[in-house]
C-alpha cells in the first residue's frame, strides 16, 4: 500500500491552533520568570512594547492618549498580547502541516522579541535579550511537542491503481485510534505548569526593587531651608465639583513612555552633570542634595498633550534643590551671559531624554530638582528619587523624572526624544482656562447655577477670567487669591439659567496682558490652543 498526504481537517488545524496558543502562553511565563532574573523591563512584552512606542508616529501617540488617558500602557500591552495570541494561533495551525516550520516561527518571534529588548536605550546588554530567547525555545518545543500528538494528516488509499488515475480512495483514516487522551493530558499540563511559572514570574517581578522601596520608606525629608508662603485662603473656591487648588498624589495626571515605573534605590543614585561650558563636571549623591539648602515651592504642571479642557493638568506643593545653583556651582553660564550651551538635555533611567533652554532653567524661576511632593518623597510614579520641576514649560521639555544624567548641550547640535518625534524644541505653557462645573452635558435645575473652573499661565500670572453665554457678552468671572504666579487660579461666576440648551465658553487674560486664544490648534507640536465649552441643559 501507499499514502497519499491530504490536506488536515477542521478538527486538526482547530487542535493545532489550540497547540500553537499553548506554547505562546509557556513562551511568556517563562520570559516572565527569567525577566525576573534579569529586569522586569526586559521581558519580550514590556521590550516590544517599548520600541512600539518609539515607532509610533506623534500623532497616533496623542490620539492614545486622548482616548485612553493614563490607561495607553495597559491598551498596548493588551493589544500586544492580542497580537501574539493570533500569531500563536496561526503557527499552531500551520504546525499541523508543517510541524518544525511552526516550532521555528516560535523561535524568530523570540528572536524579535530579544532584538527589541538589547537595542531599548536603557538596555543592559545582551542578557536582556535571555527571557525572549529561553521563552523562545520554551514555546517551540511545547509546539513541536504536542503537535506531534496530533493525529497523522495522510490517509491509506485504496490501491495503487487509483492514485495513478488521481483517486483518492476510501481507506482508514491513519488518524483512526490517536491517542486523545495522551493529547489532552499534555495540552492540560502545559497550560496548568505556564500558568503557575507565569504567577511566579509576576510575583518575582512585582517584588522587584525591593531596595528602592525601602530607601524611599526610610526617607525622612528634612525642613526646606526656604519654605513656600501660606496659601492664601481663598485661593481654593468652596464651590462643589470645581478641582481642588491641590493636587492628591493620587490623582495628580502621569503621562510618559514607561511601560514599567523604574524602582531607583536612593542610596545608589547618582546624578552627572558634564558638557558644553561645564567647568567643573559634578557628580552628586541623593544624600549630597539632601544636606543642600532645600526649598518649597507651589507649581503647577502641565502636559503638553493636555487638549483645551483636558485633565493633564496638577498643582503640586514640591520640594527640591534649585538647578540653577547646581549648575553655577559647576561652572554652568546661561547664553546671555556668555555661556556655550542653549540646551540642558535631562536623561532618565529609563533612556528618556528631554531638552530644556537653558536660559529658562537658569533666569532666576524656582526650577528645581524635586525630592518631594505635597509633603512626603516623590511617589515612584513621578520620578522617585529625583525629578525635574520648571515652571511656565510643558511638561516634555522639562519635567525629567527618575533623572541620571544633565548634559548641556546646543539645540543645534542635539534633538531629545521628543523633537525627534515632530515636537517642538521650545515650549512655554500656553495661557489657558478649563470649566470644572457644570459638566458637559449636565441638567442643571433654573435659577443661580455657579460656573467655575482654574485659569493658568504658569510663569506670568492669570490676570481675568471671562465667561460667555452662548453668543453674548463676555462677563467677566470672579477669581480666587492668587498663590503665585508658578500656580494655576480658580475663578467662579453665578449665571442665573434660564430653561433650555446652552453652550458656556471660557477665556483667561495672563498678566502680561495677552488673551488666550481662540483658535483651535492641536497638541503637536506645542501645546493645544482655543477656548473651551460645554453644552448644559437647563431644566
Amino acid at each position: 500500500m501507499k499514502y497519499q498526504r491530504v490536506r488536515p481537517g477542521w478538527p486538526r488545524v482547530a487542535l493545532g491552533a489550540l497547540s500553537g496558543a499553548l506554547a505562546g502562553f509557556a513562551s511568556l511565563a517563562v520570559a516572565e520568570v527569567v525577566a525576573a532574573a534579569v529586569r522586569p523591563q526586559s521581558s519580550p512584552v514590556i521590550a516590544v512594547g517599548g520600541a512600539s512606542i518609539d515607532a509610533t508616529p506623534a500623532a497616533v501617540k496623542d490620539w492614545a492618549i486622548r482616548h485612553f488617558g493614563t490607561n495607553d500602557k495597559l491598551v498596548l500591552q493588551l493589544g500586544i498580547l492580542a497580537v501574539l495570541a493570533v500569531l500563536a494561533l496561526g503557527l499552531g495551525a500551520l504546525a499541523v502541516r508543517f510541524r518544525r516550520v511552526g516550532a521555528a516561527g516560535a523561535l524568530l518571534f523570540g528572536t524579535v522579541g530579544a532584538a527589541a529588548a538589547v537595542s531599548r536605550p536603557d538596555s543592559s546588554g545582551l542578557t536582556d535579550a535571555l527571557p525572549s530567547v529561553v521563552g523562545a525555545v520554551a514555546g517551540a518545543l511545547l509546539l513541536y511537542v504536542l503537535v506531534g500528538r496530533l493525529p497523522a494528516v495522510r490517509r491509506r488509499a485504496a490501491s495503487t491503481s487509483d492514485l495513478a488515475a488521481g483517486e483518492a480512495g476510501d481507506g482508514v483514516p491513519a488518524s483512526a485510534g490517536w491517542d486523545r487522551r495522551g493529547f489532552v493530558l499534555a495540552a492540560a499540563s502545559a497550560a496548568a505548569a505556564s500558568a503557575a511559572v507565569g504567577a511566579v514570574g509576576r510575583c518575582l517581578n512585582a517584588s522587584h526593587g525591593q531596595d528602592a522601596i525601602a530607601s524611599r520608606r526610610k526617607l525622612v525629608l528634612p525642613s526646606p531651608g526656604s519654605r513656600a508662603q501660606p496659601v492664601p485662603r481663598r485661593a481654593g473656591l468652596r464651590v462643589p465639583g470645581i478641582s481642588p487648588f491641590v493636587t492628591p498624589n493620587s490623582d495628580f495626571y502621569r503621562v510618559d513612555t514607561a511601560l514599567v515605573v523604574p524602582k531607583v534605590d536612593a542610596t545608589a543614585w547618582r546624578l552627572r552633570i558634564h558638557g558644553m561650558g561645564v567647568q567643573r563636571p559634578g557628580t552628586y549623591s541623593f544624600d549630597d542634595l539632601l544636606h543642600r539648602e532645600l526649598i518649597e515651592r507651589d507649581i503647577t504642571l502641565t502636559c503638553v498633550s493636555n487638549e483645551v479642557g483636558g485633565p493633564y493638568v496638577g498643582n503640586a506643593r514640591w520640594i527640591g534643590v534649585r538647578l540653577a545653583d547646581l549648575l553655577a556651582e559647576c561652572g554652568v553660564k546661561p547664553p546671555s551671559r556668555g555661556g556655550p550651551a542653549d540646551q540642558l538635555v535631562s536623561r532618565s533611567v529609563d533612556g528618556m531624554t528631554i531638552g530644556s533652554p537653558v536660559e529658562d532653567v537658569m533666569d532666576g524661576r524656582d526650577a528645581l530638582l524635586a525630592l518631594g511632593m505635597n509633603g512626603e518623597p516623590l511617589p515612584f510614579d513621578h520620578g522617585f528619587p529625583v525629578r525635574m520641576v520648571v515652571p511656565g514649560l510643558y511638561g516634555f521639555v522639562s519635567a525629567c523624572k527618575w533623572i541620571k544624567d544633565i548634559e548641556l548641550t546646543t539645540f543645534d547640535s542635539y534633538d531629545p526624544y521628543w523633537v525627534r518625534r515632530g515636537w517642538a524644541r521650545k515650549a512655554p505653557i500656553k495661557t489657558a482656562s478649563r470649566i470644572d462645573t457644570p459638566k458637559p452635558f449636565a441638567r442643571p435645575k433654573a435659577g443661580t447655577v455657579m460656573i467655575a473652573g482654574v485659569a493658568w499661565a504658569q510663569h506670568r500670572g492669570i490676570d481675568k477670567v471671562e465667561v460667555r453665554i452662548d453668543d453674548g457678552p463676555w462677563q467677566e468671572a470672579d477669581l480666587a487669591a492668587e498663590d503665585t504666579r508658578d500656580t494655576w487660579r480658580q475663578w467662579s461666576l453665578p449665571w442665573q439659567a434660564a430653561t433650555g440648551g446652552h453652550t458656556l465658553t471660557v477665556r483667561a487674560t495672563d498678566r502680561t496682558g495677552a488673551v488666550q486664544s481662540d483658535k483651535r490648534t492641536r497638541t503637536i507640536p506645542d501645546g493645544a490652543g482655543g477656548w473651551h465649552s460645554v453644552v448644559v441643559t437647563v431644566d
